[in-house]
């Protein structure tokens, strides 16, 4: 047990001395070394985890003398989360070698890479902490440095917004932990997790407290607000970190303490209700973004919901005594977390090729590129299956799960079978998200460049190349081979339930599905390549001879190509209920029309609508209150007097 404890605080240690090396020497040998620190912390983190998965025994250490004591855990369920914490970390510091090179970037890449090891920790720290302080210190350590990530770019005024609004968020979520644990420690008196378990009822505001704590760090819908302006405007490999991990250290705390309290059925189906309104808004605003990094940003709102979904069945499972439900509600959740910290942080990496060739994220601007840069337009394309659920990749892997519960649960008894028709929201979420990567895969990559940045693109440099390559690779490899994690996915969900006398969670349901796509996925690709091969044998049909996207015209231009907005309009007309749409176009109805155009815009309507429409709100209501203030010394203390005799009558009248 001190060896494999030891293994992962050798990880955290590790990756702050990466952050630590990146920042002290600005050469990019330093860089390198700091990369492949993060990479021997990942090989530690590693060996962790399958000492934690093979013992089925939790690791502790408890320190008595730090703050009355401190103590760490690795079970099953914190050594899963610690798997994509690492792996990114160390994906991504391979990816800013060549992104975000300190011979070019100087102080900004020392910064990210000082911050980028501090994060990397905060996390693993967090991950092993089993009491209430040392969970608070690792967590705020990790918001803080998130926080300057997202601001490591401080001249654009873009960062300096998004930098703000995450903290002020995450402070907000922080607040309501210190509430959740106070409350959580009253009765007990002490901050650890054991003494915890099953301590108390989850009273509403526990639940509420919960909710907000980790709901916000999740970007869960409606608590999303920060997210899609701090993906969009920190670097790309920092929006991968962040959507890849950092959202899922939410995931980890609503599984921890909800694996402590004693929650009533109206929790379990509170949050399987959030995951759905999240899953299917989150892909909805993501079709209207004509933004890469946006688009990308609201597809993790999406996929949080998905993992929620998967939540509230397992909460509704344990209420109403389904083992089998648990399970497949718990282990499509987990999986779901590991699959989508690989291909979304595939994606972000794909973007920031994208931006690095062409100076632009905006998707009506790029075009082409597939024949400029195959390597990663093959990578973006395996990311983009995965995350629309396609077999025989990952996505389709961890969400079969979720399907078999909710389909078991239809079948099951009355109390719980109205969980099942989640099953029809996951299925709408999955065509939506597809539709959504058909247009961003074919507006980026397919068709003619729209503009001379796309047309003189050229390929990412090679350490991005392989980090996009490890990830494509990844999501094929869980897909077509499920069965390699079966034992990790176990150890995880038999560790959630840490209340006294709690009965273990059936696993047999989700091991046969597991084990059966192990086999059938494999065939299926093996049948494809088949078919391919022997198509390749016959001959290949003649290429064409006319432009892509010719429609018919002798001479197309590439302004006749599909654009975000077209392609996605009438999906968004036929869904216009969530979406605050502003659309421009400049049509002629003259028998030979003059030049047209047509674009639309989408706000959010939490942080665009609401939150701004009532800061500004309160700001016109301050600058009124400060206008009404008398600038007479005389009058401001006779007010303040005044205030004091009414406050002393009213003590004195109660």
């Amino acid at each position: 047990m001190e060896l494999t404890l030891g293994l992962a605080g050798a990880a955290v240690a590790l990756a702050s001395a990466s952050g630590l090396l990146g920042f002290a020497f600005e050469r990019p040998a330093a860089q390198r070394i700091a990369a492949a620190s993060m990479g021997t912390g990942a090989a530690c983190a590693f060996a962790a985890a399958g000492r934690a998965f093979a013992s089925g025994v939790p690791a502790t250490m408890t320190f008595a003398g730090w703050l009355g004591g401190a103590t760490l855990r690795l079970d099953g369920l914190s050594a899963l989360f610690l798997l994509p914490v690492f792996a990114i970390g160390a994906l991504a510091s391979l990816y800013g070698v060549g992104y975000y090179p300190v011979a070019e970037l100087r102080g900004k890449a020392r910064r990210w890479q000082l911050f980028h090891g501090v994060a990397i920790a905060g996390m693993g720290l967090l991950l092993l902490a089993d009491d209430a302080l040392v969970f608070l210190v690792a967590w705020e350590a990790m918001a803080l440095a998130s926080f300057a990530l997202v601001l490591v770019e401080d001249e654009r005024a873009e960062a300096q917004r998004a930098a703000f609004v995450y903290l002020a968020a995450t402070h907000v979520a922080t607040l309501a932990l210190f509430g959740l644990f106070a409350l959580l420690a009253r009765p007990s008196g002490s901050f650890s997790f054991a003494s915890l378990a099953g301590e108390l009822p989850g009273s509403p505001w526990l639940l509420a407290l919960l909710g907000l704590g980790f709901g916000v760090k999740a970007g869960a819908m409606p608590l999303h607000f920060w997210l899609p302006d701090a993906h969009a405007a920190a670097p790309s490999h920092v929006s991968a970190l962040l959507s890849g991990v950092v959202l899922k250290m939410g995931v980890y705390g609503l599984l921890r303490l909800s694996g402590l309290l004693e929650t009533p059925a109206s929790w379990g189906w509170v949050v399987l209700a959030a995951g759905a309104t999240s899953a299917l808004l989150g892909v909805v605003f993501a079709l209207a973004q004509h933004d890469l990094k946006r688009l990308l940003a609201y597809h993790s709102v999406e996929n949080i919901g998905i993992i929620l979904m998967g939540v509230g069945l397992a909460l509704l499972g344990r209420t109403y005594g389904e083992g089998a439900l648990v399970a497949l509600g718990l282990g499509g959740a987990i999986f779901h977390v590991l699959n989508h910290a690989t291909f979304k942080s595939l994606l972000f990496f794909g973007a920031g090729a994208v931006q690095h060739a062409t100076g632009s994220r905006q998707l009506d601007r790029l075009g082409g590129l597939a024949r400029r840069m195959p390597v990663t337009a093959l990578c973006f394309l395996v990311g983009a299956a995965a995350i629309s659920g396609l077999p025989p990749l990952n996505g389709f892997a961890s969400e079969l799960l979720l399907y078999l519960g909710f389909g078991r649960a239809l079948l099951g008894r009355s109390a719980i079978a109205f969980a099942g028709l989640a099953a029809a929201a996951l299925a709408l979420v999955g065509g939506l998200a597809a539709a959504c990567f058909a247009k961003a895969f074919g507006v980026i990559f397919l068709g003619s460049p729209r503009g001379p940045a796309a047309a003189e693109a050229h390929e990412a440099k090679a350490t991005m190349r392989l980090s996009m390559a490890i990830l494509a690779a990844a999501c094929a490899l869980l897909g077509l081979f499920p069965s390699l994690i079966r034992g990790a996915l176990r150890s995880a969900v038999l560790a959630w339930d840490r209340r006294p006398g709690a009965p273990p969670a059936a696993w047999a349901a989700p091991s046969a599905a597991l084990g059966w796509l192990g086999v059938v996925g494999p065939l299926l690709l093996a049948a494809a390549l088949l078919a391919w091969a022997i198509r390749r044998a016959a001959g290949r049909a003649p290429s064409p001879t006319v432009a892509t996207w010719g429609c018919g015209y002798p001479a197309p231009t590439p302004r006749m190509q599909y654009t975000s907005s077209s392609f996605a309009d009438l999906l968004l007309r036929a869904l216009p209920w969530p979406i605050v749409r502003h659309e421009r176009s400049e049509l002629s109805a003259a028998p030979f029309p003059a030049r047209g155009s047509f674009s639309s815009h989408a706000e959010d309507p939490v942080l665009d609508v609401g939150l701004a429409a009532a800061a500004h709100a309160f700001g016109a209501g301050a600058r009124q209150l400060r206008r009404a203030q008398r600038p007479s010394l005389h009058a401001n203390v006779l007010v303040l007097l005044l205030v004091l005799v009414s406050l002393l009558a009213w003590r004195l009248r109660w």
